[in-house]
């Protein structure tokens, strides 16, 4: 189908397979953009147009949406956003697992887990309406879009975070959280099973319930505990839509550790329990490994723990637990503790898991990486190639419409993004063409640091961010809401 547009246009990408990001299988045909949109598809060889790409071979599609990220000042530090660029992710949502940039007081240390996201010196934002500003005044390769972290909240009002809120804090909280809401933020996130949150209640947690309903905003959560007490967890998280109708996200389902191996479909089938007007889904990350601060909880004989940094034992760096306990001739649980505060990989996933929950028809993609990291899991610059390449094209656990939809579609739909994840007229032109038969990631657990292949070329809003395996410093990306920009 042809469409009448002023020519010339600014590009016409010719004979791609084109994936709308909704499931659809592919439609060879041609796609111009003009400005940051969309303006024409079909058969389009007698558009004029400043740039013609020959996209024969390639498949085209939305560009991706990293709905788990805790990219929040990363964006900021360095906006070529290298790591999610070269995959082709050209939107992170930020204020992943009750930690947020913003709104943060930080006085003294930033306390964990908001040390995963920088330095105290870098929590510069009181309110999410200076960190919008920050960003759309130094704009980077990717869009953004931001979450409210629960901890951050908790940290802002209370002396001390071993302990539930009083009513007063979860006042001020709730105060803060509407601050949020109204100046953009697209809803609030938990990692109750962080210390620093894991003696908020249940009441707690719930009191944002209205303040949520009122701005049609969503709950995502990392889980009270994704050990053996997961779906009590699951269902602690479920009660959010049940008593205020609002959409949940549960953060990076897994079965963790070694006795809950195998009980994926136990998950699953949680969800069903809600019904099928049930809008609650998640988000999973293609590895059988974790990563996160060195957590005391976690600590277990029953995989290897990799150690990627220690506060007071840098020289400790890049070895397993178990090697550093041998070195100290301490007890693993002894060792954690004098290395702590410390960053830790945990390979205590099941591969058959990890397939069936990314094969879930509610499962998005979201990578969870740590740019902070010295060194990050290899799901910061691997994951959705990882998901193309292994898991669509190798195990074929889904086709690649199906695996697409998860990254764009799906993910715009449930976090409100307008005009995002489709290719579409009028859609924003957030794209990226690959060649669906050498996509794959490359990096390792040992260099997790390494850009992946197949990946052509990636446009944010129009204007080219990853060209000839470079990423290009276009910075033309925008903050997202879910009632558009």
């Amino acid at each position: 189908m042809q469409h009448t547009v002023s020519q010339p246009v600014d590009t016409l990408i010719q004979g791609a397979k084109v994936f709308d990001g909704l499931g659809n299988e592919a439609l060879t045909c041609d796609v111009a953009i003009n400005g940051d949109r969309i303006v024409a598809i079909g058969e389009l060889t007698s558009l004029l147009a400043k740039e013609v790409i020959d996209a024969k071979g390639l498949c085209l599609a939305p560009g991706f949406i990293d709905v788990h990220t805790h990219d929040d000042l990363e964006v900021l530090r360095n906006p070529n956003m290298a790591a999610k660029i070269s995959q082709g992710v050209t939107t992170v949502i930020t204020g992943n697992c009750g930690i947020s940039a913003a709104p943060a007081i930080v006085k003294g240390c930033a306390p964990d887990p908001m040390n995963l996201l920088g330095a105290a010196s870098e929590f510069k934002f009181a309110n999410m309406a200076d960190y919008i500003t920050a960003i759309q005044s130094a704009p980077s390769n990717v869009n953004v879009a931001a979450l409210v972290g629960h901890t951050t909240l908790r940290n802002n009002v209370m002396d001390d975070l071993l302990r539930a809120a009083t009513e007063s804090e979860v006042t001020q909280m709730c105060q803060q959280l509407e601050s949020a809401l109204n100046a953009g933020a697209l809803g609030l996130s938990t990692g109750l099973a962080y210390k620093n949150a894991n003696l908020a209640t249940p009441d707690e947690v719930q009191a944002f319930g209205p303040v949520l309903k009122a701005h049609n905003a969503l709950y995502t959560t990392h889980l009270r505990t994704e050990f053996d007490a997961v779906l009590d967890a699951m269902d602690e998280a479920f009660a959010m839509e049940k008593r205020f109708d609002i959409k949940v996200i549960i953060s990076h389902l897994k079965c963790a550790g070694k006795n809950n191996w195998g009980r994926a479909p136990e998950l699953i089938e949680r969800f069903s329990v809600q019904g099928a007007h049930s809008r609650c889904s998640c988000d999973a990350y293609p590895y059988a490994a974790s990563s996160s601060t060195l957590d005391l909880k976690q600590v277990t004989s029953d995989f290897e723990i990799f150690i990627t940094w220690s506060q007071p034992h840098p020289e400790m760096a890049e070895r397993s637990l178990q090697e550093i306990a041998d070195v100290w001739q301490l007890s693993l649980i002894d060792t954690a503790k004098k290395l702590q505060p410390a960053g830790a990989v945990y390979h205590g996933l099941n591969e058959k898991d990890v397939a069936m929950i990314l094969a879930f028809d509610k499962t998005m993609i979201g990578s969870d990486g740590l740019p902070c990291d010295p060194h990050p899991h290899p799901r910061l610059w691997g994951s959705f190639p990882r998901v193309l390449g292994k898991y669509a094209r190798e195990d074929g656990i889904f086709s690649l419409a199906t695996a697409i939809h998860k990254m764009t579609g799906l993910s715009a739909s449930n976090y409100g993004l307008t005009d995002r994840g489709e290719i579409g007229l009028g859609k924003f032109a957030d794209l990226v063409l690959f060649d669906s038969d050498a996509i794959c990631d490359n990096a390792t657990f040992i260099n997790s640091e390494l850009p992946a292949s197949g990946v052509h070329r990636v446009w944010t809003n129009g204007q080219a961010t990853f060209l000839n395996d470079q990423v290009v410093p276009a910075h033309s990306g925008k903050f997202l809401t879910s009632v558009g920009e």
